[in-house]
């Protein structure tokens, strides 16, 4: 089990925790001029790397707020933990 660094609570058990995906993704502007492919793209492509990944996570069972999170998919280390409105730290893209 994963122990997640709450930055508003502290550390506490990943199941207290919910992933809410891929971080960083931008809706289109202006959606009924984009594609029904590049929709679909926006809604259900997201990627899987290996090594570095950047997700939104909410403290369920705690303060009910959300922030990043930066997680090596390999070795489920946390290498970062950032609020929901900034940008990825540079050293990890």
């Amino acid at each position: 089990m994963m122990r997640i660094d709450c930055p508003f609570c502290g550390a506490r058990n990943q199941d207290e925790f919910v992933c809410g995906g891929q971080a960083h993704i931008q809706r289109p502007e202006r959606p009924e001029e984009v594609s029904d492919q590049a929709w679909a793209q926006y809604q259900f492509m997201r990627i899987n790397p290996r090594g570095v990944h950047f997700e939104r996570w909410m403290h369920l069972y705690g303060c009910g707020r959300w922030f990043h999170l930066a997680r090596d998919t390999v070795t489920h280390e946390i290498r970062a933990i950032y609020g929901i409105e900034e940008n990825p730290p540079e050293d990890l893209l």
